[in-house]
């Protein structure tokens, strides 16, 4: 399948250590980006989202600055060309402004339908946190 990289970004009014915090744990993630987070024996993650589990490892992450999930199938261990998210923060230091760069590369959406669902997730983080 051919795969759609899906950039954007998303203005944010928190500190980036509460946003960096539901973007890199567990915990967070299960509050606004799936049904389910959980980690297993292997330090890897296990998203429920679309009565599905979606196996991704964490294979970049710099505290507060961001974080990078690649997606696998446990089934295919030699698949190459991963699906991944990646999360950055990024604070301009003239206004104090926080922004979220959403990287999604995948292959299940068109443009359309990325806009559309990232756009309802970030609102749903920013609900929570009150950003």
């Amino acid at each position: 399948m051919v795969k759609n990289k899906f950039v954007a970004d998303y203005q944010i009014n928190a500190s980036k250590k509460i946003v960096f915090n539901y973007l890199s744990t567990a915990s967070g993630l299960s509050e606004w980006f799936a049904d389910d987070v959980n980690i297993n024996e292997d330090k890897n993650y296990i998203f429920h989202f679309d009565n599905e589990d979606h196996h991704a490892r964490m294979v970049s992450i710099r505290t507060n600055m961001h974080v990078k999930f690649e997606f696998y199938d446990p089934a295919v261990p030699n698949e190459e060309d991963h699906s991944y998210i990646e999360f950055k923060l990024d604070e301009n230091e003239l206004t104090q402004t926080l922004f979220i760069k959403v990287i999604d590369y995948s292959d299940v959406y068109d443009e359309e339908e990325s806009v559309a669902i990232w756009d309802g997730l970030i609102n749903r983080l920013k609900e929570i946190i009150g950003g």
